[in-house]
Parts: C-alpha cells; sequence; structure tokens
C-alpha cells in the first residue's frame, strides 16, 4: 500500500473472491442511494466478472463506479474507527435574523470495519504519505493519512489522478478526497501522487484546526 503496488492488490482481490470484495464495497455505502439533500449516483461495483477483471477491480478498474463524495466517505469511516456517517452539504440555515432554522447533526449509517482494522488502515495510509507514494500530501506537524489512485480509462493510457485521506492521523478532523480528470492522456507520469496529492495537501491544510 505505501508505494501502491497494482499487482498486490489484484492478487488480493483473486484470494478474497468477487463476494466478498462486493461485500465489503457496499459495507462502505456501494450501490446505495444518498441524498445531501440532492441525489447522488450510487457507487457501483461490478457484477459477473472473469478472473482478470476480478484482478483488475481490486485496483479500481475494469468496472468499478465511484463518486468522489464516496472515496471521501471511506476515507471519513476510517478515520471515525470504521464507522460510516450519513453525508450533508449544509450544516445549517439561518433565516434574516440568524436564527436557526434547520441544522443537520452527524448521523451514523453503518459499520464498515472493525475498530482494529481502521486503526490497521490508518497505519498503512500515514506510511503512504511519509514515504510512500503520496508524500506531495504531507504538511509540517501534521500527520497525514492518504491514499493515491491513477484510473485509466479507454485504451490510450489515458487516466484520471486521484488522492483521499484524513488529518490529523491522529484525532481526524477533515477527509477529503480530490480527483483531476484526466490528468494525463499518454500515461507519461501524471498520477495521482503529482497530480492530486497536492490538492489534497491544500485543503488539508486549509481545514485543520492548529
Amino acid at each position: 500500500m505505501q508505494v501502491s503496488c497494482n499487482t498486490s492488490f489484484a492478487w488480493l482481490a483473486g484470494e478474497l473472491g468477487a463476494d466478498s470484495v462486493r461485500e465489503q464495497a457496499e459495507a462502505f455505502g456501494f450501490g446505495q442511494p444518498l441524498e445531501v439533500p440532492m441525489s447522488v449516483t450510487p457507487s457501483i461495483y461490478p457484477d459477473e466478472m472473469d478472473d482478470a477483471q476480478l484482478a483488475l477491480t481490486g485496483i479500481g478498474q475494469f468496472e468499478v463506479r465511484e463518486t468522489p463524495l464516496q472515496v471521501a466517505m471511506i476515507s471519513a469511516a476510517i478515520a471515525n474507527g470504521g464507522v460510516t456517517m450519513t453525508p450533508y452539504l449544509v450544516e445549517e440555515v439561518r433565516g434574516s435574523d440568524l436564527e436557526v432554522i434547520e441544522r443537520n447533526e452527524p448521523r451514523t449509517r453503518s459499520r464498515a470495519v472493525s475498530q482494529e482494522s481502521a486503526e490497521q488502515l490508518t497505519e498503512m495510509m500515514t506510511q503512504v504519505v511519509e514515504r510512500g507514494s503520496g508524500q506531495s500530501a504531507a504538511l509540517p506537524d501534521i500527520e497525514v493519512a492518504g491514499k493515491t489512485g491513477t484510473a485509466e480509462f479507454g485504451e490510450s493510457g489515458a487516466a484520471h489522478a486521484w488522492f483521499t485521506g484524513f488529518a490529523p492521523a491522529d484525532d481526524p478532523q477533515i477527509a477529503v478526497a480530490v480527483v483531476v480528470e484526466s490528468a494525463t492522456d499518454n500515461w507519461v507520469g501524471e498520477t495521482g501522487g503529482l497530480v492530486a496529492a497536492p490538492v489534497a495537501r491544500a485543503m488539508l491544510e486549509a481545514g485543520v484546526q492548529r
């Protein structure tokens, strides 16, 4: 995970099998409708795959479809000890007299992974930023947990650059997901770690209360 090694995750998807991977994806919210309150297109984990296609889903390829909101929710769940939360766009609405008309409160959605698994993932994600593929997201004096991604599409080597993570890793305040669409059109190195991670770094730096 530290160096974003595709073959490791492709192999692992094959070892786990499609049903197990799909079950975990659904635990994080794949296939489920969302409203914030506008409707959000559900993320998708595919059906009816051969072994090669299953391996590709392990690195987010083949017919895997996920929204930036879904990716941010996954990072937030890991930051939250494995518990997913219901997202909302507006925290509160106030009238002309500044009195609160409506307020959204944090609401638990589901448990995606155990507390132990969330802690292990957090440790792995901090290694990604400290000495792996996500070093461009590092902040001085603040431990950042993150994961890079570079999602190819089409047949020419075109790819979207991704980064997701949260900070501070030991006391999370903010989780983000960044996708830079069509970051490269010929696979010449514009990866998530180089293109999306610096954007996430700026967002995390602005969002952390020091």
